[in-house]
C-alpha cells in the first residue's frame, strides 16, 4: 500500500514516520504527479490558507479533487478545514465532504489541549476497546455535517471534532503526534 501525505507545509513529517511504523509506503506529494499510483492520501495539519494558497499555485486543486472521487482523503486539523465545502471565509477548498469547519475554534495556540474521545468506529477496526487520547492545537471544529457525511466524535462539550463521509475522514486533532496508530489504521482500511 501506497500513501500520499500533501507535503506542501505543516506537519507532514510525521505523519510519514506514522505510516513507516504501519509499515505502509509514504509519498511526499508536492505536485500533481505525485498523486499516481497511490492508495489515499493525508492532508496534514499546518496552515489552511496557506495549503490552500500553495495548491493553487502547484496546480494541484483540480487533480486533489479527481483522486478524492476514487480514493481516500483524511484531512487533520488544517487537513480538515481543506476538505471541507464551507469555512464561512475565502480561501481555496477542495469541496469534497459535506462539513462547515470552524477555524481556531478553541482557541489561540495558548489554549491547545488534550482529551480522551470514544470513537466506536476506532474500537471495531482496531478490537481495542480504549478511548483515544487527541491532542488540539490551534483547532478548528466541524460546526456541522450534511449530506452523507456523520460525525464519528466529539468533545465532551457536544462540538464535532472527527467526521466521515464514505472514504473521506476530517479530524480537528493530530494523531500523528501521539503514538496510537488506531487512527492511521482505521484510514488505511478505507484506503484499502
Amino acid at each position: 500500500m501506497k500513501i500520499g501525505v500533501l507535503a506542501l507545509q505543516g506537519d507532514f513529517a510525521e505523519h510519514i514516520v506514522m505510516l513507516r511504523r504501519l509499515k505502509v509506503e509514504p509519498v511526499e506529494v508536492r505536485l500533481p504527479g505525485h498523486l499516481k499510483g497511490l492508495d489515499g492520501l493525508i492532508i496534514p495539519g499546518g496552515e489552511s490558507t496557506t495549503i490552500g494558497k500553495l495548491a493553487v499555485a502547484y496546480d494541484l486543486m483540480e487533480p486533489l479533487r479527481l483522486f478524492g472521487q476514487r480514493h481516500a482523503i483524511w484531512g487533520t486539523c488544517a487537513g480538515a478545514i481543506f476538505l471541507s465545502k464551507d469555512v464561512s471565509r475565502d480561501q481555496p477548498l477542495l469541496g469534497l465532504m459535506d462539513i462547515k469547519v470552524e477555524r481556531n475554534a478553541f482557541g489561540r495556540q495558548l489554549d491547545s489541549f488534550e482529551a480522551d474521545l470514544d470513537i466506536p468506529e476506532l474500537k471495531q477496526a482496531t478490537g481495542t476497546a480504549n478511548p483515544y487520547h487527541a491532542i488540539f492545537i490551534r483547532a478548528p471544529i466541524i460546526e456541522s455535517v450534511s449530506g452523507e457525511a456523520r460525525v464519528l466524535s466529539s468533545v465532551a462539550d457536544g462540538r464535532i471534532v472527527a467526521a466521515q463521509q464514505g472514504h473521506f475522514l476530517a479530524t480537528s486533532f493530530h494523531p500523528e503526534l501521539t503514538d496510537d496508530t488506531r487512527f492511521h489504521e482505521y484510514f488505511l482500511s478505507l484506503a484499502d
